[in-house]
């Protein structure tokens, strides 16, 4: 198993270039299950996941092929309706072939979803919202069952709470339903407008895109997709707040500074001097960063898969700060570690009261979730000492080659295998 040794404290330096985003790619993957023929998905990130969901899509009779960041999906013999259970219990997103499947094959077969370890996350808003569109759903041997044996046909839904993936799924699973469908409170995300646009291009009909109501009108066959996966906000600020975490100064290029606003207005609450172009976002911090006060809520609000980073950068803030999770409450199995590295936090409840200290010690940590392994990758490198993380197969779920991109920002960090 690999883990990263970090020797810290460093200043993070330079440029660094943002990747396609995880969250994007991995609904337009499962929207080529939509279409017949060859579907090419540009900006890929060869990214653990992905690679996770073409075997998946392999299973289900896709040709895949990842080249250079270009992605091709050929669903020309594709016949499967099954997503089995040792594919599904790694990776939650697998959950968004249920949609796509039911409404192009009539049938479909998904485990029930694994994924990150904290918090419930169930799948009853997929599986309600494809009931509105006449499907026939019933949970067997710890899998769903979702049939239309005569096509699904339009409807009305609502989403209670607003959901990414379910948006998502019931979404993809409508654009071939008969008649006309109207989903309220869905999701915002930039991930989910890009979706929407995707699936424009490729024939479907859908009006409301980037708002909380969208209205489709059912198609009878889409063409293959053609798109370009957007940058990734969670990885941009990721490195932003490793600049605010160590007194660096980094630029983020190719990057998208409109999907970034509520992250970039706490960086600069933390003191930080914040620059933006058409698609570069530069941070200078301070020494140590101002306290503040965050909640997490839905786009375009602070994202929860920030909010480990930035509870990272606040452990060095002067002041205590506060941070409430109202996404998913219970998302703290980070402060645990980051404890062992020195850090001053209390919870009560989902709000976690972050006192700042003036320095940071290298220890033995372990990751524990995705955004987790960076927050404890990004402490590491303002600790003083040596900081080895364990099971960064966390991290290669959702980061392009991380340890190389924060070397070249000047990170000590070196991936190590057992």
């Amino acid at each position: 198993m690999d883990r990263f040794v970090i020797e810290g404290p460093v200043r993070l330096s330079g440029e660094v270039r943002c990747s396609g985003a995880k969250n994007a790619v991995l609904p337009l993957m499962a929207a080529a299950l939509l279409t017949r023929g060859e579907s090419v998905i540009r900006n890929v990130p060869d990214l653990r996941d992905v690679r996770t969901f073409m075997r998946l899509l392999t299973i289900l009779g896709v040709k895949c092929d990842l080249t250079e960041g270009v992605l091709r999906l050929d669903t020309t013999a594709a016949d499967g309706i099954e997503a089995p259970y040792d594919l599904v219990k790694t990776m939650r997103a697998s959950v968004y072939v249920l949609g796509p499947l039911c409404a192009f094959r009539g049938e479909a077969r998904v485990s029930l979803p694994g994924g990150c370890a904290w918090g419930p996350r169930p799948v009853n808003l997929h599986l309600e919202g494809l009931r509105a569109l006449g499907a026939e759903t019933d949970l067997e041997g710890g899998y769903i069952n979702a049939r239309a044996p005569r096509g699904l046909r339009g409807g009305n839904f609502r989403f209670e709470p607003s959901s990414v993936g379910a948006t998502c799924n019931v979404l993809m699973a409508a654009v071939l339903a008969e008649g006309e469908t109207v989903l309220a409170n869905c999701a915002v995300e930039p991930e989910v407008t890009q979706l929407v646009d995707a699936l424009i291009g490729a024939g479907a009909r859908i009006e409301g895109g980037g708002t909380t109501t969208l209205t489709i009108h059912g198609v009878a066959a889409l063409d293959p997709l053609r798109c370009r996966v957007i940058p990734d906000r969670i990885e941009a600020g990721t490195f932003l707040a490793a600049a605010a975490m160590t007194g660096g100064e980094v630029t983020v290029q190719d990057c998208r500074p409109d999907h970034l606003g509520e992250p970039v207005a706490v960086l600069r609450s933390m003191g930080c001097r914040v620059e933006e172009t058409a698609d570069c976002v530069r941070v200078a911090a301070p020494e140590r960063p101002r306290s503040v006060e965050i909640v997490t809520r839905p786009f375009p609000g602070f994202p929860t898969d920030m909010q480990a980073q930035f509870m990272a950068v606040l452990t060095r803030a002067d002041g205590t700060s506060h941070i409430s999770e109202t996404i998913y409450p219970d998302r703290y199995t980070h402060t645990a570690e980051l404890r062992r590295l020195g850090a001053d936090i209390r919870l009560d409840g989902a709000t976690a009261t972050i006192f700042g200290v003036t320095g940071l010690s290298g220890a033995p940590v372990m990751a524990t979730d995705l955004r987790a392994s960076a927050a404890l990758i990004m402490a590491g490198l303002a600790a003083a000492g040596t900081t080895t993380v364990d099971r960064i197969y966390h991290i290669d779920r959702g980061y392009e080659r991380i340890e190389t991109k924060f070397a070249a920002l000047g990170g000590k960090i070196e991936r190590v295998s057992d």
